[in-house]
């Protein structure tokens, strides 16, 4: 993903200004955008902030999968992408002081965006997915549901039985 950004990224800074190309007619259009915010251009002029931020998560990401006792691997996949994404991200904004954007949604009123982008959303998506429906934690959560679901209905037959048992003993007494 991150060598895929970086040379998309290097071709549209290559073409530069002169880049507008329709990819899909009413779809898809590459602009070249120099976008010196975060994402959606917001925050604009805290480039460094952002970069040192990308990096941060980055670690964060790094510590959470070294610590983590187990993942599932589309859990795995995901924070790979959101790292690969945010690592474009940052060598654009360190070495250029701005990321290089050019994915226009022609359909739809969106800001312009890169493969990074890209990457850290389906990355984002694909690791939460993971962790709530595949990780070992989901399935441990799972288990102790039907746990208790079955320690429930026990308790509730045993106290049926219970009750059953006292009718018998009423109806036996009143005779």
């Amino acid at each position: 993903m991150l060598l895929l950004d970086q040379l998309t990224k290097l071709a549209v800074r290559a073409v530069g200004d002169a880049l507008h190309v329709t990819v899909i007619p009413g779809v898809i259009d590459f602009l070249f955008v120099r976008n010196i915010g975060a994402a959606f251009s917001m925050g604009e002029g805290h480039g460094i902030a952002f970069a040192v931020l990308a990096l941060a998560v980055i670690a964060a990401i790094a510590v959470y999968l070294v610590r983590a006792p187990q993942l599932a691997r589309l859990e795995v996949v995901g924070m790979a992408m959101v790292a690969g994404g945010a690592i474009g991200n940052a060598i654009d904004r360190l070495a250029f002081g701005f990321v290089t954007d050019f994915i226009v949604t022609t359909f739809i009123d969106f800001p312009v965006f890169n493969l990074a982008d890209i990457g850290i959303t389906v990355g984002v998506v694909l690791a939460l997915f993971g962790y709530m429906f595949l990780s070992p934690a989901a399935r441990e959560v799972d288990a102790t549901a039907e746990l208790n679901a079955r320690d429930e209905a026990r308790v509730k037959r045993k106290a049926k039985q219970r009750g059953e048992r006292a009718r018998k003993i009423r109806e036996r007494n009143e005779r």
